[in-house]
């Protein structure tokens, strides 16, 4: 069992931002749960003892009860090992029109909204309800927050500094076995000469020094990857400070075996050079499939 826990439990005004805030932090590596009641508490923590690997814990909780918040302190403090346990209690809020507009714009009902309640009648009597709650919580104004700036405020406070949450994957493919699916940034080196058609290289891969140096050699090689990583240079930071937390880069050769695999491995370390947590996939390395060219 990791010797510290870190439990945030998030709670507020509905429309208020759960939703962005647990994102946010399941892109933390919190494991998130969301609308959890508070007498499984403690079955929940027995569950996380036994896997021991769990450090960060993010829990959004409906606490429109007053018993249910003391009922979630009363579990807390009955669980063995309590003293490593490091608890948040967020409180989302935003203003009545913020929030009236926000329901309007999604057109969810709200929570409260019954037999003929309205919108606002509902949000101000959930705001009573939760008053007790508030003042024993961190408070958070979502009102003038932007999903993008709410995000930034919640990595500022519980990202840990050892911690990147935006993670570059890079990876080579053949055109011939389909594009990625999930590419953000898809470059095609078709353009560059195929190592295929030289006999000693045609069974090996961009991985294999013969075939690495022969990419290299080549001088539209070498201008490709300066342009390519200064654009990437320029637009890493920007995609990073958008608050996206991956980023797919796909680079594509005919088969995915000599060109492809060998510029995914440079890009990929100049990548990692830069600072960013890199994972390095060839998608096709293995697959060779016969040509279908009769001449």
């Amino acid at each position: 069992m990791n010797d510290q826990l870190k439990l945030v439990i998030i709670t507020g005004m509905s429309g208020a931002g759960k939703t962005v805030a647990l994102q946010s932090f399941e892109d933390m590596g919190y494991y998130c749960v969301d609308n959890m009641p508070p007498s499984l508490l403690p079955k929940f923590w027995d569950l996380i003892k036994e896997t021991g690997k769990i450090s960060k814990i993010c829990l959004v909780i409906d606490l429109r009860s007053r018993s249910f918040f003391d009922e979630l302190l009363t579990e807390i403090n009955g669980m063995d090992n309590t003293n490593t346990i490091e608890m948040s209690v967020l409180f989302l809020e935003a203003d009545d029109q913020t929030l009236v507009a926000r329901y309007k714009e999604t057109r969810r009902a709200h929570p409260l909204q019954k037999d003929g309640v309205s919108v606002l009648e509902a949000i101000q009597k959930e705001k009573i309800l939760l008053n007790d709650i508030r003042k024993e919580s961190s408070v958070i104004d979502t009102t003038n927050l932007t999903p993008r700036k709410f995000r930034e405020l919640l990595l500022t406070e519980f990202q840990s500094e050892d911690q990147g949450t935006f993670t570059v994957n890079v990876m080579s493919f053949g055109f011939k076995y389909g594009l990625p699916i999930d590419s953000d940034i898809v470059m095609d080196v078709r353009f560059l000469p195929n190592p295929h058609y030289i006999d000693e290289l045609r069974p090996m891969t961009g991985l294999d020094a013969p075939v690495y140096d022969y990419v290299m050699s080549q001088p539209e090689t070498e201008t490709f990857y300066r342009k390519f990583t200064d654009l990437l240079d320029f637009e890493l930071p920007l995609y990073e400070k958008e608050g996206k937390s991956s980023l797919t880069i796909t680079i594509g050769c005919t088969g995915g075996q000599h060109r492809s695999i060998a510029l995914t491995e440079r890009v990929a370390h100049h990548i990692q050079d830069l600072g960013y947590k890199v994972n390095i996939i060839h998608r096709d390395r293995t697959k060779r499939k016969e040509s279908m060219n009769l001449s």
